[in-house]
């Protein structure tokens, strides 16, 4: 299994830097883990369109997911357009989500047109580009959020996108080969009620708790020291889990 972070960005973009994208790819297919703003332009750095076989959204807030709305376009009017339709995975609440989106953009079913749209469940794991995954549910300030665990017959990827302090990171990452875990705040300062992120010792502790093999730390705003001794995101990072 090998991981490219197309982009790492928190909520705001660290100078240059796409947001939340991660690529997983496996002897079977392509994954894209969230899909924020600049993560389409870094992959087409890359290749001309990107050859994905499914995309995997954590949660609804812009930056991981904005970029699928010129993906649409691009699919539709430009070199997308004789690209297979890659697989969306969505929550189980999100479908309504799309169509309103869409209907605000002037086309209802545009993610329906490029995408086969399929919504997942809590704790139901599914199958997308030859992975197994299962979203297990976060704190992430009153949203609907999941993390998510990636696994083929090799290697085991826990994805935290977005998460306040929780017992259940440590469920998600449990012995896996690596955890990337978000860390945007510097000391666990109150950024909402209730909190929606972590600070770089509380994903620590998590991937301490977790006995996971390996922690990237990610989603940091570039302005903050980095942690000693322990990896951190950079766009167009390549990893052999």
């Amino acid at each position: 299994m090998k991981l490219t972070v197309v982009g790492c960005s928190p909520a705001w973009p660290n100078p240059g830097g796409a947001q939340s994208g991660y690529l997983l790819e496996g002897p079977e297919g392509r994954l894209l883990l969230d899909c924020g703003p600049g993560v389409l332009p870094s992959m087409r750095e890359r290749e001309g369109w990107p050859r994905i076989h499914a995309v995997v959204i954590s949660h609804f807030h812009l930056d991981h997911w904005g970029d699928l709305v010129p993906w649409v376009w691009g699919a539709m009017y430009g070199l997308g357009r004789d690209c297979p339709r890659p697989e969306l995975w969505v929550p189980e609440s999100g479908k309504p989500t799309l169509v309103d989106f869409g209907t605000t953009f002037g086309f209802p079913d545009m993610f329906d047109r490029i995408f086969e749209v399929k919504l997942y469940r809590e704790g139901e794991p599914f199958r997308a580009a030859g992975f197994e995954v299962r979203a297990i549910r976060l704190p992430h300030y009153r949203l609907e959020t999941y993390g998510l665990r990636v696994s083929n017959t090799d290697r085991t990827v826990a994805y935290s996108g977005d998460s306040g302090p929780s017992e259940r990171l440590a469920e998600l990452a449990r012995d896996v080969d690596l955890f990337v875990c978000e860390a945007t705040l510097l000391r666990g300062e109150l950024d909402g009620e209730p909190r929606g992120h972590l600070s770089a010792d509380e994903a620590i502790d998590a991937f301490q708790a977790s006995k996971a093999k390996r922690l990237l730390l990610t989603h940091r705003p570039e302005e903050l020291p980095e942690p000693d001794g322990y990896e951190l995101a950079r766009d167009g990072l390549e990893l052999d889990v």
